[in-house]
């Protein structure tokens, strides 16, 4: 009689101490819960609770993505963009994740909506287009500063996209096409002017040496003559006839 109470009494023992055990993988902690009242973390590989007094809360411990809906907000120069971005988050304290919040990612998720648009509307439209790194660290560590007591960590934020009106738009190619000109201007000009100055130096060098000049206006006719031109109509200076018709006329003396 004894040995028929036994066996069922020590299978219902053994059911009841294998239904305890549990497995969390590498990226997994279990949160155990006593009789409601936080008792324990369970680290990954095999652990044991006790059934029906003991319950668990696994939390995914790798970084998550998620991608925060179009937003549109006013920036500080009373501009109406649309934003999109990008949160990558990962929980840090598992015990806070589970305690504080009810539903995690979608908390982080509203969170980075709000300060989002509240952190947009701190900036100017130029430092929102031109320095999108440091005001998503700025809006980062904003969001971070609220999801820290739920034991999650904001890894990085990214704007994703930056939609502005189609006026502003506009407006904005103006103003890169009217730097563009301003540009090629100033440099027409830088050119202009270091060519003044160079034509200067030579025209210095040229007055210390007259006939330099000369031989200048020579090359000149050279370059002149050796185009495809049918006339080439030469001005020759009144000393340099003079000096042709003193070296004719002394060799028609001694002949």
């Amino acid at each position: 009689m004894s040995s028929v109470i036994i066996v069922p009494v020590a299978l219902v023992l053994l059911i009841f101490v294998l239904s305890g055990f549990r497995i969390a993988n590498q990226y997994e902690r279990a949160v155990v819960l006593r009789l409601g009242r936080y008792h324990s973390t369970r680290e990954p590989g095999l652990y044991w609770l006790i059934p029906a007094i003991e319950q668990q809360r696994k939390v995914d411990m790798r970084t998550v993505t998620a991608a925060v809906e179009q937003q549109e907000t006013i920036t500080k120069d009373n501009v109406p963009i649309k934003v999109n971005a990008v949160v990558w988050y990962r929980i840090v304290n598992p015990m806070a994740s589970v305690l504080e919040v009810k539903n995690i990612d979608t908390a982080v998720i509203q969170v980075a909506l709000t300060t989002l648009r509240t952190g947009i509307g701190q900036h100017s439209l130029d430092e929102v287009l031109k320095e999108q790194e440091a005001v998503a660290n700025v809006i980062q560590g904003k969001i971070d500063a609220v999801t820290e007591p739920w034991g999650v960590k904001v890894v990085r934020v990214e704007m994703k996209n930056v939609e502005i009106p189609q006026s502003m738009q506009r407006v904005m190619a103006q103003e890169a096409e009217a730097l563009r000109e301003k540009r090629a201007r100033i440099i027409k000009a830088q050119a202009e002017f270091e060519a003044a100055e160079q034509l200067r130096k030579a025209s210095e060098i040229i007055m210390q040496n007259p006939a330099g000049l000369e031989l200048r206006r020579m090359q000149m006719i050279t370059e002149v003559g050796a185009e495809q031109n049918t006339m080439t109509i030469i001005m020759m200076p009144s000393e340099f006839v003079a000096m042709a018709k003193s070296i004719a006329n002394l060799g028609k003396a001694s002949s």
